[in-house]
């Protein structure tokens, strides 16, 4: 990594303080499984950190080659509780989802599934892509949203040039800039691109948490006088207080970054595969009922077309899809503990 020269006012992190103020967060490496898995490096969660504002899940993917590596095939899977973002650099994915959205996600483009209380989809890399590059994300739904409609919506975000480089804006405010998609909770996720050498300034809301994922490039964030480089895939976490960000790239290529945040979550979870619920129990019974609705387990007293579960919501909890789509993928086995709740 190529330092950038500090002036006589900084300070350079190498203290147990300064690491408080800017956390590093490194990736680990998991395959999202078929006989020819799909790797992504994920940032969150990580047993030290569950959180940053709303946001519980964070994967940074390519760029692959999809000759080689498959590209992405993912079937008919379930969510509960939660929103799901997905961002891309390179390639294109096609997305079909049980509320009737369908569409194929581009570069500069954001696709927001606000799962609910239930809903299903499927991504695909289309036959076109080369390479695949591009983020996904998860952000929690608080316990008074969670078991609302299920929501897709689709936003192209605008370029917006700044000292030092460029913003995308595609959730939340960020840089002058308000994308038009509905969160129902207060949520940020940004591209920021950095010309070769140059520095972003960035006003912050100081009530957020922020995390900024090194996507490409060399580069050292700053805030509230700390500064500290951040490696390739790596996510810098910052808590609440600051109130600008500074962001550097180094004299070897641009960078490109993602910025999210939200204020602090402050409610615990219990997620489990792709559920995102508040007891143990509940995960189970959302585990029982997409077997049940995709005929691969029988359940005692499932309700019939129109009736609803427990919780009020309608039967079937995770929608329709079209009939000539592969076959929705089954939930893993769960474990023989309890699952316990973090954040």
């Amino acid at each position: 990594m190529t330092n950038v020269e500090a002036r006589p006012e900084e300070l350079v992190c190498e203290t147990t303080a300064c690491a408080e103020a800017i956390d590093i967060i490194t990736p680990r490496d998991v395959p999202l499984g078929g006989p020819r898995a799909m790797t992504v490096r994920r940032t969150l969660p990580q047993r030290k950190r569950s959180f940053i504002g709303p946001w519980c899940f964070v994967d940074h993917f390519g760029p692959d080659d999809v000759a080689i590596s498959g590209g992405m095939q993912v079937a008919r899977h379930p969510h509960t509780g939660l929103a799901t973002v997905t961002l891309l650099f390179e390639g294109t994915i096609e997305h079909i989802d049980s509320t009737g959205f369908s569409n194929v996600v581009k570069p500069g483009e954001v696709n927001l599934m606000i799962a609910a209380s239930g809903v299903s989809h499927s991504e695909y890399s289309s036959a076109t892509t080369v390479l695949l590059h591009g983020v996904q994300l998860w952000y929690a739904l608080p316990d008074a949203l969670r078991n609302g409609m299920p929501q897709s919506q689709h936003f192209v975000a605008e370029p917006v040039a700044v000292p030092g480089g460029t913003v995308l804006t595609y959730l939340g405010e960020f840089a002058g800039r308000a994308a038009d998609i509905d969160t129902r909770v207060p949520a940020l996720a940004a591209e920021v691109r950095i010309h070769t050498g140059q520095e972003i300034v960035l006003d912050l809301d100081p009530t957020y948490e922020h995390g900024v994922l090194l996507d490409s490039g060399d580069l050292e964030v700053e805030a509230n006088g700390v500064r500290i480089p951040v490696g390739r895939d790596e996510l810098a976490y910052l808590p609440v207080g600051p109130t600008q960000l500074r962001l550097r790239a180094g004299s070897d290529g641009p960078v490109r970054a993602v910025v999210i945040g939200g204020a602090p979550f402050g409610e615990p979870i219990v997620m489990w595969w792709n559920f995102i619920g508040r007891t143990h129990e509940e995960i189970v019974a959302y585990r029982e009922a997409w077997m049940a609705e995709i005929g691969r387990e029988s359940v005692p007293e499932l309700p019939d077309p129109g009736e609803t579960y427990a919780d009020g919501t309608a039967f079937p909890r995770f929608g329709t899809f079209p009939a000539d789509t592969p076959a929705p993928l089954p939930a893993p086995v769960l474990p023989n503990v309890r699952i316990r709740p973090r954040g």
